[in-house]
């Protein structure tokens, strides 16, 4: 039955599941768990597997330059000149929530940032 269910889940088109499904046959101490906590961690796996694939397709779309650029990498030397305290009001998105408006102006690098009612 293991084996038709894998086929199954492959006819699918649920990869990540398959895989998930095949690793808890292998772990004993997933027999332990229920029906559903099991089908959970499956669903999730499948889940999470397509949020990847989707923010990997993403990212390779945008061609950017540094791929592995990440807000908490970000360098705050003084030489920079990048208020921190700005950018973390901007990284939570509560301008987008609220409406607001974000130019950001000058030359790509130097820091600057016009916005309004942070």
């Amino acid at each position: 039955m293991t084996q038709q269910t894998c086929l199954w889940l492959r006819d699918l088109r649920l990869p990540a599941m398959e895989k998930a499904y095949s690793g808890q046959m292998e772990l004993p101490a997933s027999a332990a768990l229920g029906f559903d906590e099991r089908f959970a961690l499956l669903v999730q796996a499948e889940v999470e597997s397509r949020r990847n694939k989707k923010l990997s397709r993403l990212l390779k779309t945008a061609n950017l330059k540094d791929k592995g650029a990440c807000l908490e990498e970000l360098d705050y030397s003084k030489s920079r000149n990048i208020d921190k305290n700005l950018v973390v009001n901007l990284a939570d998105c509560r301008w987008i929530r609220k409406g607001y408006n974000l130019l950001i102006i000058g030359a790509c690098g130097t820091g600057y940032v016009n916005h309004m009612d942070m």
